[in-house]
């Protein structure tokens, strides 16, 4: 296993990591959890993803389940939680300093463990001041109930807010940011955190690799039965991935085979590895359902010295859409 300084911080993180969105609790019971948590470990994985609203906090659960059932060593691991929708009362979503307070309580009782590694904000609130939010994630770091705070899926210049407030007042700024990332989406990571990775020391800890499976070529034909797109409740995600322009992305996919094929990888472990390839990139949050899956997505390391920059550029020629950095590029 490859391990990468999550940016700018001391924290070393697997460069391939497991996460628990959508499956554990529901796609995912305890068992298959646990055959893929171990895999993912025995492969040395040390960080793993969870958040208080995955499956209404049951992913939480069963991942603490499984920690405490294996018996691993808790400094061995880096677990992570997201705060942002709790529940359906009117202070149970959100970002104000009374959710973060109750959320990240509710959030370590269900892991059944006394603190998390990392604590995201799982969105921006825009009902509730930067500030308040700053201050409760100092709060949390103060009290050992976290080691580092961070965003997902917000704009840099709502980063930079929230590091200024923090430099401002001397607290602990955000040192890291979880986006969707993979060969569609692009922007936001390669252009518009460009300048944060230096100037603040942002670390990524990207979601969505494969773009929710369909970089994997599953979904050439539609959602098999099983997959998550497949799921009752998901239609909100079978939307996203097979909704419009569906056909054009699958042809993209099914572009990418010859080069699969030619480095001797399958599709997933070349998309993954495209990922890795970035080095502002600090962890690739994988998914998984069984043991297998989780074995031959860690495959995907291998692939990396073999995206040469001509393979790059042949990546390139099949979806056209490397981002245009902005003038004052460094």
């Amino acid at each position: 296993m490859e391990f990468r300084n999550m940016g700018s911080s001391g924290l070393k993180l697997s460069a391939l990591s497991l996460g628990a969105w959508i499956t554990y609790g529901g796609q995912v019971g305890e068992d298959a959890a646990t055959e893929c948590m171990s895999a993912a470990y025995e492969a040395g994985v040390n960080f793993f993803d969870n958040a208080e609203g995955y499956d209404d906090g049951n992913a939480e659960r069963v991942m603490g389940k499984v920690i405490k059932r294996q018996g691993w060593k808790r400094s061995d691991l880096v677990i992570s939680t997201k705060i942002f929708w709790g529940g359906k009362g009117v202070n149970d979503r959100g970002l104000s300093r009374k959710h973060i307070m109750e959320a990240i309580d509710a959030s370590l009782k269900r892991l059944d463990m006394d603190y998390v590694d990392l604590v995201f904000c799982h969105r921006p609130d825009y009902h509730t001041p930067i500030e308040e939010t700053v201050r409760a994630m100092n709060t949390l770091i103060a009290q050992g109930k976290a080691f580092y705070w961070g965003t997902s899926e917000w704009s840099a210049e709502e980063i930079m807010a929230a590091c200024g407030v923090a430099r401002r007042e001397h607290l602990i700024p955000p040192q890291m940011e979880q986006p969707e990332y993979n060969l569609f989406r692009r922007e936001r990571v390669e252009v518009e955190y460009a300048r944060l990775y230096k100037e603040i020391g942002l670390g990524t800890t990207i979601w969505s690799p494969l773009a929710s499976g369909l970089l994997t070529g599953k979904y050439n034909n539609g959602a098999p039965e099983g997959s998550r797109l497949s799921l009752n409740g998901y239609g909100w995600l079978r939307g996203m991935v097979l909704g419009e322009n569906a056909q054009e992305r699958i042809d993209k996919v099914k572009a990418l085979e010859p080069i699969a094929k030619e480095l001797g990888c399958t599709l997933a472990q070349l998309a993954l590895a495209w990922c890795l390839k970035n080095p502002n990139v600090s962890t690739v949050i994988t998914g998984a359902t069984t043991g297998d899956q989780v074995k031959e997505n860690m495959k995907s390391l291998g692939v990396v010295e073999g995206l040469t920059d001509d393979v790059m550029e042949q990546i390139e020629g099949v979806f056209h859409n490397k981002p245009t950095p902005p003038p004052d590029w460094r």
